[in-house]
């Protein structure tokens, strides 16, 4: 635990994501998000441990990690075809690396977890990216009942994790309405807008358009008639680095109402 939690790097400083995960059939095609999400990782050295924070585990008034060694594979979807509920993504656990965590932050109290698993926010996208399933992974959950502000200010306390070795990714969507989706046509303009907004303030470096979204009004709240999917762009960006360059890719609105965009950071 010492060594994790000192200032020696275990491997090289890891780099961030933030994944806009979109539809859980991305898992198992191969298209233009699934291969913007390969090539994202191309090239870094091997993680120690990816850590995950997923719009998909919201645990309200409290902040929880997985700690167990074989985290299930969880099919939290419903109504798509057998192929998909029948993947499994066997990754081992990390406790050693969710006790770090737990150490790390500071700002609220993390209790250990030891019954969830891996959500498809993390598994969807870990599958193309990292499809050996050799790479121990770990979840934080989202408290949901927490202001946006808390959540970017706790995860601030995650940034040792890049030079311990752990590959942190925040999993959601920077525009996520379903009840607006359409199989067919274009984008709607609130969602392009509202995607054009969030990629400007992430490439000018300056988190508050993000950390205070609720306060564009209408468009945000048609951009997210719930803030699940995104609030896990606050923890990515709060792991950022002063002056530290964002690389968008798949930008792009799906089903005209989910933004894919994506950044990685270092």
């Amino acid at each position: 635990m010492e060594e994790l939690l000192s200032g020696k790097p275990q491997s090289d400083r890891m780099p961030v994501l933030f994944v806009g995960h979109g539809n859980p059939m991305n898992a198992i095609e191969t298209n233009d998000w699934t291969r913007g999400w390969q090539d994202a990782v191309r090239g870094i050295e091997t993680p120690k441990a990816i850590l995950v924070i997923s719009a998909h585990w919201l645990t309200p008034g409290k902040t929880q990690v997985t700690a167990m060694d074989a985290p299930q594979t969880i099919h939290d979807f419903g109504g798509f075809p057998d192929e998909l509920f029948a993947q499994q993504y066997p990754a081992p656990g990390s406790p050693e690396m969710a006790e770090a965590t737990i150490e790390l932050v500071r700002k609220a109290h993390v209790e250990p977890d030891l019954e969830w698993g891996l959500d498809h926010g993390a598994w969807s996208v870990l599958l193309p990216m990292f499809p050996d399933a050799d790479i121990p992974v770990y979840q934080l959950s989202i408290d949901y009942a927490a202001s946006p502000e808390t959540l970017f200010e706790l995860a601030k306390d995650l940034r040792p994790l890049r030079d311990r070795g752990v590959l942190v990714i925040g999993s959601g969507n920077l525009v996520h309405n379903l009840r607006q989706m359409r199989m067919s046509g274009a984008p709607h303009d609130w969602a392009v807008e509202f995607e054009t907004k969030m990629a400007e303030a992430i490439e000018s470096g300056d988190p508050k358009p993000l950390v205070e979204v609720q306060k564009l009004g209408r468009i945000a709240q048609l951009a997210h008639p719930t803030y699940d999917h995104f609030l896990p762009v606050l923890y990515s960006l709060a792991l950022r680095d002063p002056g530290e360059e964002a690389t968008l890719f798949n930008r792009g609105i799906d089903l005209a109402s989910v933004s894919m965009l994506s950044f990685r950071l270092g």
